[in-house]
């Protein structure tokens, strides 16, 4: 779908303001998701400003923030102090502690891409102990694992409007959500800072004085780039090279760890390498004795030749057909490039689908580029 980008004529913070300021102005029950990561600190902030100016009614929000019980202590002090903050103005701050499906990049010797946050029955491995007034039980969760926490939100928040910190310059992905984003009915997500960059939240940061996580500090100590600074749950994908950090800095907690997910060893074995979707100089120069890698005859012999001699986790195997589909439509026209973003997706897993969907973009975008430079030419 093509997306259609407008020049404005005010700032970045003066059009996220005028957003939540008309989202309160239509009556709508605002739900706004809290994480402790830098947009959604962001996004708090000028709420909260908001509201203590009388700009906007307290009594239509709600924030929520949902626990992943795998998080940097540093996240949860975030969240105890914005609690703080949002109830001294008369705001509820919903804490959930629920058992959800979350997506975990590490368990790949038992083909599984999933573990249950505060799962029942595993109280003595949970890697902390809920917050004192933590919701630990919901009508719309019938048993552990039963949905991850967006779907959750969907149905948990219906009869309102979530506030959420997304923003476009992290994936095309995210592009095209907020331009598929209907706003007119409730149950809707509303992006008020979807089109900031990331030197425009370091600077609000800067410029308001905002405490944030120190992780951010130490990640990047530990050489995650810039620009790649985010803050998810010790097992997803953006996690990896925070917990190799944590193991050398942090015995008690990455102890913790390991008891929760004795498989967490392996990011401190291939945190670099095709596994985490990595390739750092060193791995490079290891790998190099092994030549070059054609990755469309590895696409093809793990999707349709001999599939059965790969470790293929279940989330990602049960859609293989999709990425069969894939592999035929787009023969002739993917690159190298692309087979090896293929190859690296399947075997790392894509529970979600998200490289599954960015690929059919990215494949046909940068063919329609190359045909247009070629007729140039």
């Amino acid at each position: 779908m093509p997306i259609r980008k407008l020049e404005s004529t005010i700032d970045v913070l003066e059009a996220a303001k005028r957003r939540i300021k008309n989202l309160f102005d239509s009556g709508a029950k605002v739900y706004l998701s809290f994480s402790s990561g830098k947009d959604s600190l962001c996004m708090s902030s000028i709420t909260y400003d908001l509201i203590r100016s009388g700009q906007i009614n307290p009594k239509q929000l709600t924030v929520t923030f949902i626990d992943e019980e795998g998080l940097y202590p540093s996240m949860v002090d975030a969240a105890e102090r914005w609690r703080r903050l949002f109830n001294g103005v008369g705001v509820p701050f919903q804490w959930f502690c629920l058992p959800f499906k979350q997506v975990s990049v590490i368990d790949h010797l038992s083909s599984s891409e999933s573990w249950i946050t505060w799962e029942p029955g595993k109280e003595d491995v949970w890697m902390r102990k809920p917050p004192k007034g933590a919701i630990m039980h919901s009508p719309y969760l019938h048993y552990p694992g039963e949905m991850n926490y967006q779907t959750f939100c969907t149905k948990a928040f219906a009869d309102g409007v979530q506030m959420v910190g997304l923003r476009t310059v992290e994936s095309v992905t995210r592009l095209h959500a907020i331009a598929r984003t209907d706003m007119r009915t409730p149950g809707g997500k509303f992006y008020p800072i979807y089109d900031w960059k990331d030197s425009d939240v370091w600077l609000y940061i800067k410029d308001r004085g905002l405490e944030f996580p120190e992780i951010y500090m130490r990640l990047y100590e530990a050489g995650v780039r810039k620009n790649a600074l985010r803050l998810c749950a010790f097992f997803g994908d953006c996690g990896t090279q925070g917990l190799r950090w944590i193991a050398e800095t942090d015995p008690e907690l990455w102890e913790k760890i390991e008891r929760r997910e004795p498989n967490a060893y392996l990011v401190l074995l291939y945190w670099d390498s095709e596994m985490f979707r990595r390739s750092t100089s060193k791995r490079r120069e290891l790998e190099a004795q092994e030549g070059p890698k054609d990755y469309r005859a590895l696409c093809k012999d793990i999707l349709f030749l001999h599939p059965e001699n790969y470790t293929i986790a279940k989330d990602t195997k049960k859609n293989l057909d999709q990425w069969r589909h894939l592999f035929i439509k787009t023969y002739g026209v993917a690159t190298q490039k692309h087979y090896k973003t293929m190859y690296e997706g399947l075997l790392y897993g894509d529970p979600k689908m998200r490289i599954l969907r960015i690929l059919w973009t990215t494949i046909y975008t940068d063919y329609n580029s190359s045909t247009k430079k070629g007729v140039r030419k």
